[in-house]
């Protein structure tokens, strides 16, 4: 037991996070760091006790509980046979080191052990979650279990997310005054919907201004997130797994582990929040792949040609894409038996020797040959009935027996929980990749799940984690080969699945009019090299809308570039503008993926959205403008760019812009954009520059470099 008061800091670079540690473990202060703490400071924040409720203080504690008096939700809730369903842990130790603070308990009525470890890194991100282990006689149901953690009282506004397949990472304000925010997923994994993370902040925080909290639950199938506004104003953020009805119980000496919360604080608004959960993405979850190569510029075949495959001319395709600078091709759905179309053969993983009497290894060699890496589709998760996998094993579905349930992309999902079906799964994935020198799997998963049961059991929380045990399986025996996290686009996306995977596809929609919102909410947690971002076709096949190649093509440059397209049959122009921009992706590469993503607050903000990436010397940046509106007035304020060095001195040019920009509906556009001009970093940020007119669905690319 804990019997004296310890103050504990937990110290980022920017920000903070003190723990009193007493009865309970209670954060006290989270926000900007302290040059010192005060003698007093525990004092200083003892709450008064209000008459006519409770005759004591309730904190909200790292693991809040019924039984102490707190009217809130609790962070577990469960029961041994209806017995224990209100624990009370008692501290039994405290460890800290550096940044990191490990916490346990126990209620030895109840029979439970509690682990919480909480730290706060480098780059100010906060990592959470909790152990719970049953040391106690037979089963311990459990409910909920939840990782917790306070706001201040002036936090009073949300910016959340919502979205749907082809419109995902859309991005909503809401006042927090009184009663609180929910969001739930129940479709089984991330979800295009429901992108488990919120932001919270003070009203009117923006991009370079306020103080902001963001959350981020690293999770990849069903969860929970809500913010609560208590009785008193205090404010309580909880998010967890979301478990069914059943789903968890706990033998004698096993455990459950929460996901992690991922979470950071900012004085200096959005921008910084970003940059810190970048900092942290690269530095702790991904891949050496990613940091340690130059992301390659891909061609998928899917909008080429989806399910009409021939070899030969599949090899006209990949000699035009190796044209125009591509680095990684990749066929797409259809290559396997019976894959004519999207109603049948899903499960039946073997290569269809009607499209490719001569296997897969002449084009594998052709496009090795020509320079390119070589990707291959899969969706090893899903079946269709159509299909000689369904009619051998119908007992492999992801059902619950007795009970229909509805197709979605006519389709149905495999219980990985099933050893026979995991095992089948992985020997198909491991024959390819050890028989072709393919270095790259787009693994997509295209349907929301209903119904996970397994031997009756609600199972959708297993589920996730044999998706996850697949992925590692596969990556210990091929570490070589990176993964693409795409699920129909933007429906598994989470840092959760960054641990095991290199890239996400961020929507199955490559309009850029929309891409320009989608990816700016991708962007608010994800740095750009992990964001699939592809020029598509002229005429958009998800929206019927038709962009011109500038638009499209400065739309995909700040993320991992590809296009989709078949090379074969796109005429001269169209591929001429193709390779300009591979070429121009190819020559800021390294800078896009290695500086710090700036959103830029813009004059026009109902027409206009404005973006840079600034060197982590500050020596270089590029900055898009894209008018993704008519702008409101005739003339759209200045262009102030947050973040250079004030004390440099940098030459500024336009290096893309559209065809008609100096011709049309302007009759002079600002001098700057003709000639480069130098200006201080201090000018840039405070008093900036004329921004052009630009006509609506446009963008332009300005670069900056000191001197």
């Amino acid at each position: 037991m804990i019997m004296d008061k310890q103050i504990i800091r937990l110290k980022g670079r920017q920000s903070e996070m003190i723990v009193e540690i007493g009865e309970v473990a209670e954060v006290i202060y989270w926000g900007e760091a302290l040059a010192a703490l005060p003698q007093g400071a525990d004092i200083a924040l003892k709450r008064p006790v209000p008459y006519g409720r409770l005759d004591n203080d309730v904190p909200v504690s790292l693991h809040p509980e019924l039984a102490r008096g707190l009217f809130g939700s609790p962070a577990l809730e469960g029961h041994r046979n209806g017995q224990h369903w209100s624990p009370a842990f008692t501290l039994s130790s405290v460890h800290q080191e550096g940044g990191s603070l490990v916490v346990e308990s126990q209620d030895a009525n109840a029979g439970l052990s509690l682990t919480v470890n909480l730290e706060v890194d480098s780059n100010d991100v906060v990592q959470l979650k909790q152990t719970l282990t049953n040391i106690g006689e037979g089963e311990y149901q459990v409910n909920r279990l939840a990782n917790t953690l306070p706001l201040p009282e002036r936090v009073n506004e949300l910016l959340t997310y919502y979205g749907r397949w082809v419109k995902e990472f859309q991005q909503v304000r809401q006042p927090l005054l009184q009663g609180g925010y929910q969001q739930e997923n129940r479709r089984g994994r991330t979800s295009h919907e429901h992108y488990p993370a919120f932001i919270a902040g003070t009203k009117g925080f923006d991009e370079c201004d306020g103080d902001v909290w963001g959350f981020h639950l690293a999770w990849s199938g069903n969860h929970r997130m809500r913010v609560d506004v208590k009785a008193d104003g205090r404010r309580v953020v909880q998010t967890e797994a979301l478990y069914l009805p059943g789903e968890v119980s706990l033998q004698p000496g096993e455990s459950l582990t929460t996901p992690v919360l991922y979470a950071t604080h900012s004085a200096n608004g959005l921008n910084q929040m970003s940059q810190q959960f970048h900092g942290h993405v690269r530095e702790s979850i991904l891949a050496p792949q990613i940091s340690e190569k130059a992301r390659p510029i891909h061609l998928n075949t899917w909008e080429g040609i989806y399910f009409d495959h021939d070899p030969e001319y599949i090899k006209e395709m990949a000699t035009e894409s190796a044209k125009m600078g591509v680095e990684r091709f990749i066929i797409d759905d259809g290559w396997f038996k019976g894959r004519n179309g999207d109603k049948a053969a899903l499960g039946d993983w073997y290569l269809d020797e009607t499209k490719y009497p001569e296997g897969l290894e002449g084009i594998v060699n052709h496009v090795n040959e020509l320079g390119m890496e070589f990707g291959l589709w899969f969706e090893p998760e899903m079946i269709n009935k159509d299909s000689d996998l369904y009619r051998n094993h119908p007992d492999w579905l992801l059902a619950v027996e007795g009970y229909d349930q509805p197709t979605g992309r006519n389709q149905y999902a495999i219980n990985l929980q099933n050893d026979e079906a995991f095992e089948y799964l992985l020997a198909r994935l491991d024959h390819f990749l050890s028989t072709l020198n393919i270095a790259y799997i787009k693994w997509d998963m295209n349907r929301e799940i209903v119904q996970p049961g397994h031997q009756g059991r609600a199972a959708g929380n297993n589920q996730v984690m044999r998706y996850y045990e697949l992925v590692e399986k596969i990556r210990a025996r091929h570490p070589d080969v990176e993964i693409e996290s795409c699920a129909a686009g933007g429906g598994r996306i989470d840092y959760e699945v960054l641990k095991r995977t290199h890239r996400f596809w961020t929507s199955d929609n490559n309009d850029a009019l929309e891409r320009q919102q989608i990816q700016r909410g991708f962007s608010y947690f994800f740095p750009p090299e992990v964001m699939g971002s592809h020029i598509g076709a002229r005429h958009c096949h998800s929206t019927r809308r038709t962009h011109d190649i500038c638009f499209r093509g400065l739309t995909a440059l700040f993320g991992h570039m590809g296009i989709e397209l078949d090379p074969v049959k796109e005429g001269a122009e169209e591929k001429a503008g193709f390779e300009r921009y591979i070429k121009l992706h190819k020559e800021y590469r390294s800078l896009l993926h290695t500086g710090k993503s700036v959103r830029i607050p813009v004059d026009d903000s109902d027409s206009q959205l404005a973006k840079a990436v600034i060197s982590q010397d500050g020596n270089e940046a590029l900055v898009m403008v894209a008018q993704v509106a008519m702008p409101t007035n005739s003339l759209s304020g200045a262009l102030r760019i947050p973040e250079l060095d004030a004390s440099k001195s940098y030459k500024i040019s336009v290096i893309d812009h559209p065809v008609n920009f100096h011709e049309g509906l302007v009759n002079q556009q600002p001098a700057w954009t003709k000639q480069p001009v130098s200006l201080s970093g201090e000018w840039c940020q405070k008093a900036g520059l004329a921004m052009p007119v630009l006509d609506a669905e446009s963008a332009i690319l300005i670069k900056l470099v000191a001197v």
